[in-house]
């Protein structure tokens, strides 16, 4: 039951979370939320005074934001992987036309721009995480156990 919540909650707060602008504050409301929604589902009352680490190995769940960097930055792994001849790789890579202009109330931070700021907490650019995707086993755990544990 509780997996199931977990699932919906994380799909609805994904979505929320690659389309507004990152930033700090966003993220820690995020997470507060995150916490609330797991107090809640164990049935935890403000008045029995249960710390926010108890709760996590309770759950043994991380942060809300850590699992979406870290399923952000697998994502992109599979892309970079891709053939340049690939759909999915041209959308992404391939500058917007010159007529073009984002229409107004949209993000001006695209999927590449947060990956770029989630690769900066490991001191890589896109072109050396290209490069670092092509050793499977390292992206993996460096997407997963890094995202996870920062």
């Amino acid at each position: 039951m509780i997996h199931g919540i977990l699932c919906v909650q994380f799909t609805c707060l994904t979505v929320l979370f690659d389309n507004v602008k990152y930033c700090n504050e966003f993220k820690e409301r995020i997470d507060a939320a995150d916490h609330r929604c797991l107090r809640t589902m164990l049935g935890i009352k403000w008045h029995q005074f249960v710390r926010s680490d108890e709760v996590r190995s309770i759950t043994q769940q991380s942060n809300l934001t850590a699992i979406i960097q870290s399923r952000r930055l697998s994502i992109f792994g599979h892309i970079a992987c891709m053939d340049n001849n690939t759909d999915a790789k041209m959308i992404l890579t391939a500058p917007p036309p010159d007529n073009w202009k984002r229409p107004p109330g949209h993000p001006r931070v695209t999927w590449l721009h947060t990956i770029q700021r989630d690769l900066r907490a490991y001191n890589l650019t896109l072109n050396e995480a290209v490069d670092l995707v092509q050793n499977c086993p390292l992206w993996r755990l460096m997407s997963t156990y890094g995202a996870m544990h920062s």
